[in-house]
């Protein structure tokens, strides 16, 4: 009779691997939601920092842009050695322009 009943209505560890297997998919899809947040905010982060690189690369360009023309607007370095004698540097770059 026992027998009969098993075989009619399945074994009793079939309702617990069934419990059993919804929370291993839950736990899954607990730990899938952690990893995704956590990746999407390493994705964040390495973008501000890029952002920030392109932002200080732009800087620097425009200060090495701005400095190349100040030093051409025609005025040449001179030291005074003393006295009456002066040395003038970059005039002699000045003439291929």
């Amino acid at each position: 009779m026992v027998r009969e009943f098993a075989r009619k209505h399945g074994s009793t560890l079939r309702g617990f691997a069934a419990v059993g297997g919804a929370l291993a998919t839950a736990a899954a899809v607990a730990v899938g939601a952690v990893l995704a947040v956590f990746f999407a905010a390493t994705v964040v982060v390495i973008a501000v920092m890029a952002s920030a690189l392109l932002a200080l690369a732009g800087l620097a360009l425009r200060a090495k842009k701005a400095r190349a023309q100040q030093r051409d607007d025609g005025v040449i370095e001179a030291r005074n050695l003393g006295g009456h004698h002066w040395v003038a540097y970059g005039w002699n770059e000045r003439q291929g322009r």
